[in-house]
């Protein structure tokens, strides 16, 4: 069974297998499937690492099932708890769909992952598991005006075939600032759904100028 790690899967281990407060046999099962995935044999790492090579090929197997949490599962009753419970899941999902992070427009694994204290990998994980992606938005605009295909038409027709010598200027936003406020509201983000919002902001005052009209 072939051992394939994502690049947040692998450093995640190596933080793991490094770690001073990882517990011992947590750091060798990390070290077990950082091996696996360089596509060392079950009988090459049990030696190079002086350990039954059936315990290789149950952490191999175990981790390709059910991912880089299981590693820290331990005898009932012993050792380091496991971190990921039911309770902390419906608070990622309800954190994900009722919160913004301050200052963004949406979560990310490494914002909910510091948020809730748990990996990017765990955040990943339960995101795609309940159809959550808050990085995706749909965008819309409805007009009122009994114009706007009039205006549209203007506008599009401007860029597609100018006069001669016509001049449009725009007054952009800072870099490096985004607005954040849009001028209608969006749905939320739900389950197997994405979020909505307009596609422009409050200007505050400012606006395009299109000096050739």
């Amino acid at each position: 069974m072939q051992v394939t790690l994502s690049e947040t899967d692998r450093q995640e281990l190596k933080r793991w297998e490094s770690a001073h407060r990882t517990p011992q046999q947590v750091a060798q099962r990390c070290r077990i499937i950082l091996a696996a995935a360089k596509g060392g044999q079950d009988k090459d790492i049990a030696g190079s690492m002086q350990i039954n090579y059936k315990t290789v090929a149950l952490w191999r197997q175990r981790f390709c099932s059910e991912g880089p949490d299981c590693l820290w599962e331990v005898a009932i009753g012993r050792g380091r708890k496991p971190q990921l419970t039911s309770e902390k899941i419906e608070k990622v999902i309800h954190a994900t769909l009722q919160t913004r992070p301050t200052g963004a427009t949406h979560w990310s694994c490494r914002t909910m992952a510091e948020k809730q204290g748990v990996s990017k990998a765990t955040i990943n994980r339960i995101w795609q598991s309940h159809g959550l992606q808050p990085h995706r938005i749909k965008q819309f605009k409805l007009s009122r005006d009994p114009k706007f295909l009039e205006k549209l038409t203007d506008v599009v027709g401007l860029y597609l075939n100018p006069p001669e010598k016509a001049l449009v200027l725009c007054v952009e936003e800072k870099s490096q600032i985004q607005a954040l406020d849009r001028t209608q509201p969006g749905l939320p983000l739900k389950k197997g759904r994405c979020g909505t919002v307009t596609h422009d902001y409050k200007r505050n005052g400012t606006t395009c100028l299109f000096a050739a009209l």
